[in-house]
């Protein structure tokens, strides 16, 4: 491996896309990338080894064990070694099998094993029949990769080989590259920084058995968390009743109610150096819930609220030189309010969505309300991927910015 080259697995998975890798090996290399290819066996009915061989100046793996018994002896751990020179792995194309076995962690063949054994970023472009990708297992199995913080290049939509038009063929050569340089680049710029983030909808009780709250999935903090721990940070993620699984490398706290988050932001505040408040709080409370539940009556109910506590202009007072970002969550151009609450929260960023594209769905379309004055339009993406342009641009603001006392 050349020293002063990045350097990354790229395994090839077998469907009709594969030849496609030949491109995206030509272009990581063009951009200084070092590539170590490994094929599954399905990938070599596709395209032959020596393609890649040629391309690289390396040996191609193609299997766990080499013909013959000395060889065998050092391919016996070459998945070990393999995993940890590389700083990032490429699966492209990624077939719903492969999808499927790195999902439930079987190790048959070599990329399999080697996945099991690598601890950095992976990227996963997966390529497959339309009816294949919108099947319910591969759609569970995508999530349970996301949930690992991996970047999944989704694929594009047009005619497939197999005959089809629809979403499945494998996304064009740059949008892989530019998620692998984005990854390569970003790779462990928080370390050092404790990153403490809320998620999630509050639950304010009317008796022993209702609520009040919203309809937030917690999916947008979830992803910001897990960006996070991805580029090295500390993260403390403090959480409201959802229905997902904490990210790997995070300490989550339950909550439920305002209160409750505001207690346990407050206990982490003094550690955070970027606090970012994705969580739906509920603005008002139920004054004197109900000892018992309430039995139905012939007539109406009236309830009297009360105002709920505002956590981030309670952390905008206190501050100091932390980077604190808050969400807008509205019906219409959220633009303005984000622009408003900046100012009167004291925020660094404050990210403004539309509730209608945002609430339970996996992907998110943001605008950015930045300190400096500027709006930074995201387009449609994944909610891992906004998490990390929201990052990019929270790291752009620390530079930018002088330091507050």
């Amino acid at each position: 491996m050349t020293v002063n080259r990045r350097h990354i697995v790229l395994g090839i998975g077998g469907g009709i896309a594969a030849y496609k890798a030949a491109e995206l090996t030509r272009a990581l290399m063009e951009r200084e990338i070092s590539v170590q290819v490994v094929m599954t066996r399905a990938a070599q009915e596709f395209v032959r080894p020596l393609t890649f061989a040629a391309l690289t100046a390396r040996k191609v793996i193609t299997s766990m064990f080499a013909g013959s018994s000395e060889d065998t002896l050092a391919s016996a751990v070459e998945h070990i070694r393999v995993a940890q020179e590389a700083e990032a792995l490429v699966v492209a194309p990624a077939t719903a099998d492969l999808m499927a076995k790195f999902a439930n962690g079987l190790a048959d063949d070599f990329l399999s094993t080697m996945y099991l054994a690598f601890t950095g970023p992976v990227v996963i472009a997966p390529a497959m029949n339309t009816n294949m990708w919108t099947h319910p297992a591969t759609r569970r199995n995508l999530e349970t990769l996301r949930g690992r913080g991996h970047v999944i290049v989704e694929p594009g939509e047009g005619f497939l080989a197999c005959g089809m038009v629809g979403p499945g063929r494998l996304a064009e050569i740059e949008r892989i590259t530019a998620a692998v340089l984005s990854v390569l680049e970003r790779r462990r710029d928080l370390a050092g920084e404790t990153v403490l983030v809320t998620a999630g909808p509050t639950e304010e009780p009317l008796d022993p058995v209702r609520f009040l709250s919203n309809r937030s999935s917690g999916k947008m903090g979830y992803a910001i968390a897990e960006a996070a721990a991805a580029r090295g940070a500390r993260v403390i993620l403090v959480s409201g009743p959802v229905h997902l699984c904490p990210p790997p490398g995070v300490t989550t706290v339950n909550v439920q109610t305002a209160e409750q988050m505001r207690a346990a932001v407050k206990a982490h505040f003094e550690d955070a150096t970027i606090v970012i408040k994705a969580a739906a709080v509920a603005d008002y409370r139920v004054a004197d819930p109900a000892p018992q539940k309430i039995k139905k009556g012939e007539g109406g109910l009236t309830l009297r609220l009360e105002p709920n506590p505002d956590i981030l202009s309670e952390l905008g007072r206190m501050k100091g030189n932390r980077l604190l970002v808050g969400f807008a969550a509205e019906t219409g151009d959220p633009l303005p309010e984000a622009r408003r609450k900046l100012e009167s929260k004291n925020c660094d960023m404050i990210v403004g969505n539309r509730v209608d594209r945002a609430f339970g769905s996996d992907d998110n379309e943001v605008v950015l309300a930045l300190r400096t004055g500027e709006a930074v339009e995201l387009p449609r993406a994944s909610k891992r991927e906004v998490a990390d342009r929201i990052f990019d641009h929270l790291l752009k603001l620390r530079a930018a910015l002088p330091a507050t006392k």
